[in-house]
């Protein structure tokens, strides 16, 4: 008889949380996730002297910058709290004057939908560093770019649950090496020669808990998804 396949368990290898918006995030071993996703994710943004929105796609010196949040719910921009002075100065030699940090803690803060999912499957197709990609949640134990088939299905992380939507298309910000901010626009090209501009899955919320580095990951489908998703008639 032939030896038969275990299949890999999935499971969780890395979570990001991005505090402030177009800058780098931070790695976590766990995280509650509420109906906009990572709790604390993207809750602070840039906005120029007009009221729009700055990010790393015009400015990529902000991803030299990170975001966190301490201890105690503070939050940091290089371990500095957020509305300190120098952070404040920081931001307008990027922006130019008038740019400000802003709190908005609305589902608008989401340039897509409040989680990005990649798979390590896709991550080794790339090629390169998956922080380029921005992920959220990563999920190791998937082959290839099966990923490709997951819109419309359903991701089970203990009590929580995750809808998947569609892929997401990349933009510019891939070209920038998130260590030495030198741009690569050939990696992002790359991503259009090869992956039809699109690499991780966006993906929203269904139901609410706390996910951790290790968790069992469980990819439902049809008719087994449906089933799992709250009705609310």
């Amino acid at each position: 008889m032939p030896a038969q396949t275990r299949e890999v368990a999935m499971k969780i290898t890395e979570i990001w949380r991005y505090p402030i918006k177009t800058m780098a995030g931070e790695k976590l071993e766990r995280a509650d996730v509420g109906s906009l996703g990572i709790e604390g994710d993207r809750i602070v943004h840039v906005e120029n002297s007009s009221g729009r929105v700055i990010t790393s796609r015009s400015q990529p010196r902000f991803l030299g910058h990170k975001g966190s949040i301490g201890p105690h719910g503070e939050i940091m921009v290089d371990g500095r709290l957020w509305e300190n002075p120098g952070v404040a100065a920081e931001v307008v030699d990027i922006a130019g004057p008038g740019a400000k940090l802003v709190r908005y803690d609305g589902a608008e803060r989401f340039d897509v939908l409040p989680l990005l999912v990649a798979t390590d499957g896709a991550i080794a197709a790339f090629g390169h560093d998956h922080r380029r990609l921005r992920p959220n949640i990563v999920i190791g134990g998937v082959e290839g770019l099966t990923e490709g088939a997951w819109p419309g299905a359903c991701l089970r992380i203990g009590k929580v649950l995750i809808g998947v939507q569609d892929l997401r298309l990349r933009c510019i910000m891939t070209s920038y090496d998130p260590d030495t901010l030198v741009q690569d626009k050939e990696i992002t090209r790359d991503i259009y020669r090869r992956f039809a501009g699109k690499l991780a899955l966006n993906c929203f919320v269904i139901e609410s808990g706390t996910i951790a580095v290790g968790d069992e990951v469980k990819l439902m489908r049809g008719r087994a998804c449906a089933e799992a998703v709250p009705s609310f008639d």
